[in-house]
């Protein structure tokens, strides 16, 4: 009998994750910023089953999804004081702590490093998943390594269409891109990976300057996933243009744009909304439909400037996700 990736919702979606993961098996679950593909964390076998399924290398690695201070507290050597500010200032919500890791955290989680990156996502199916099942469960993008991440449980399905495995369905994803990854082990916090709370913010709350270290060291251990090589790209190739090249655009181009309402000429167009914030959400749901076209290309055009230091921090989050999506 064929195996089939399965959608499903309400409690019994819930009641079923939590039976597949206390079996050591796979679920994929919304979050507010991508699905996940879950698996217990503290179970290396089963975290073994996240990184064949997506083909992730294991120096890649995966963010620990917790209830809330007091789950994220038993994968952590020591909860710090900056770490209290953050997740109080953040969580739940798109902010994911990296701190040394508890000696109960396997190491295929965290690339065989001495870190942990951690967060507790803002969305009810997924907090609803990890407290009835009551331990952390790990969740990287559910999707294929390096392709389109997930933000409609159908972009699950379609990634992972013949594996063993059950989609918790929660909607579109609100936030639409990955969260933000501060490290908090040095004496200056760093961001490792933009997201849509941006650096200056993470300063504010702690009271100090924070730096964007979003290049990892030659040799090093990652402590953040996402932040190697390329990313988030459709198997259509892929260009990030500027508003003024959309001009010279043909036909077998596929465009995802914000700035015209028509193709110039009269190809496929993805409109896409200006205001940063809806730009963001709505940005891997419109790569997923572009690639599906059959277009030869795919040109994105750059997001319109961000005037706040909000909307300047969703901005480069975007831009950093879209310059991996079209990286080699």
């Amino acid at each position: 009998m064929r195996v089939m990736t399965e959608i499903l919702e309400g409690p019994t979606a819930i009641a079923t994750g939590v039976d597949r993961l206390t079996n050591g098996q796979l679920v994929a679950f919304p979050t507010e910023t991508v699905y996940g593909l879950g698996a217990d964390a503290l179970d290396g076998d089963a975290v073994a089953k996240v990184f064949a399924l997506k083909g992730r290398p294991a120096t890649n690695p995966l963010i620990v999804h917790v209830s809330g201070i007091r789950m994220a507290k038993t994968v952590v050597a020591q909860w710090t004081q900056e770490a209290e500010l953050i997740a109080k200032a953040y969580w739940p919500g798109p902010v994911t702590i990296v701190l040394a890791k508890a000696d109960c955290v396997p190491g295929i989680v965290c690339a065989n490093g001495d870190t942990v990156a951690v967060r507790c996502p803002a969305h009810p199916c997924a907090l609803a998943l990890i407290e009835a099942f009551g331990k952390p469960i790990v969740g990287p993008s559910a999707n294929p390594s390096g392709r389109i991440s997930p933000t409609t449980p159908e972009h699950v399905a379609d990634g992972f269409g013949d594996a063993d495995l059950i989609v918790i369905d929660g909607g579109h994803c609100r936030a639409g891109i990955e969260s933000t990854v501060v490290d908090l082990t040095g004496e200056v916090p760093k961001v490792l990976r933009p997201g849509i709370v941006g650096a200056y913010a993470i300063g504010e709350t702690l009271g100090k300057p924070v730096e964007c270290v979003t290049q990892q060291a030659e040799g090093s251990v990652a402590r953040s996933p996402g932040i190697v090589g390329s990313h988030y790209q459709p198997k259509t190739p892929t260009r990030l243009v500027s508003t003024e090249s959309l001009a010279s655009v043909d036909e077998s181009v596929v465009l995802i744009a914000w700035s015209i309402d028509t193709h110039p000429a009269n190809g496929s167009l993805i409109s896409m909304p200006s205001e940063l914030g809806a730009y963001a959400s709505a940005i891997y749901r419109a790569l997923h439909d572009a690639d599906k076209v059959g277009g030869e290309e795919i040109w994105i055009e750059e997001p319109m400037d961000g005037s706040s230091t909000k909307d300047q921090a969703i901005r480069a989050a975007i831009m950093e996700r879209l310059g991996r999506a079209t990286h080699g």
